[in-house]
C-alpha cells in the first residue's frame, strides 16, 4: 500500500479507538514515527497530510533535515534516548523532546534552548516497566520527582506531559496495565499543580497497540510501521 493509504487506514482506526472509549478523534494527534526512513519517504507523508513527525537519533535526523527544511508546518520531536552530549544539537533541530528522563539532561537542554532564543517543549518519558534495557524515570523514583520540582527554574522548557513505552508483547491487550498506569500517574502529578508543570500530553502507543492506547487515554500515537512499513536497517 502506499503511505497516503496507510495513513488513511491508520486514522480510521484512531477514530474507531476514539468511538468507543466515547472520545473525539481530534484529541489524538498521529505522530509518523520517520527513523530510519529517507526524505522521499517522509515526504510522501507530509504530502498524504501528516505535519507531526518523530525521530530517534539526533544523528540521523542532522543528515536529512537539510533535505526537510522547506516542508510546510512540518514539527519534528525527539523520541528516542538523548544522551546530554548531544542535548545541544537536539535543542537545535527538534521543536519538541519527548524523553527526557533526568534533571542533568533537561538541565543541558534548557541551557541549549536558551542561548538558541527558543521554547523547548518537553515530555518526561517514564519506565512504566521498570525494564533495566530501557531509559525513562521509574513512576515513584526521586528521578522523576528531581525533574517536576526542578521545572520552575528551567524556563526555556514547557514539561507538557509523559511519554512511555511498554514491555514489548504480541497482545496488545498486554500492555494495557502500562498505559492505565501512566494515565494514574499523570493524572496525579496533575492534581498536585506543581508550578510550570503541564500535564496534558500523554505519549503512548505505537503501531502494534496504539488503539488500546487510546482507549488509556493516550492523546498522542506514535505510529511508524504502520504509515512507512517495515523499517530499514539502520
Amino acid at each position: 500500500m502506499l503511505i497516503a493509504e496507510n495513513i488513511t487506514v491508520v486514522r480510521g482506526r484512531v477514530a474507531e479507538a476514539a468511538r468507543r472509549a466515547a472520545r473525539r478523534p481530534e484529541e489524538i494527534a498521529l505522530m509518523a514515527v520517520s527513523k530510519t526512513h529517507p526524505p522521499e519517504r517522509i515526504r510522501e507523508a507530509h504530502a498524504a497530510g501528516m505535519r507531526l513527525f518523530g525521530e530517534n537519533r539526533v544523528q540521523e535526523f542532522a543528515g536529512k533535515a537539510a533535505a526537510l527544511a522547506n516542508l510546510a508546518g512540518a514539527e519534528w520531536h525527539m523520541i528516542g534516548h538523548l544522551q546530554t552530549n548531544k542535548a545541544g544539537k537536539a535543542a537545535e533541530l527538534f521543536c519538541a523532546v519527548d524523553s527526557v528522563d533526568s534533571v542533568k539532561l533537561a538541565e543541558k537542554l534548557d541551557a541549549a534552548a536558551r542561548a538558541l532564543g527558543k521554547k523547548l517543549n518537553v515530555l518526561i518519558e517514564i519506565n512504566v516497566g521498570g525494564e533495566a534495557a530501557k531509559s525513562g524515570a521509574a513512576p515513584d523514583s526521586r528521578e522523576l520527582e528531581e525533574l517536576l520540582l526542578a521545572a520552575p527554574r528551567l524556563e526555556a522548557l514547557e514539561f507538557r506531559g509523559l511519554m512511555t513505552v511498554p514491555p514489548f508483547t504480541d497482545d496488545p491487550e498486554s500492555a494495557r496495565p502500562y498505559f492505565r498506569k501512566l494515565r494514574e500517574l499523570r493524572h496525579a502529578i496533575a492534581a498536585r499543580k506543581l508550578p510550570a508543570v503541564g500535564m496534558h500530553v500523554l505519549s503512548m502507543g505505537m503501531s502494534h497497540d496504539f488503539e488500546v492506547a487510546i482507549e488509556e487515554g493516550s492523546t498522542c500515537v506514535r505510529v511508524g510501521t504502520a504509515i512507512f512499513g517495515e523499517r530499514a536497517k539502520p
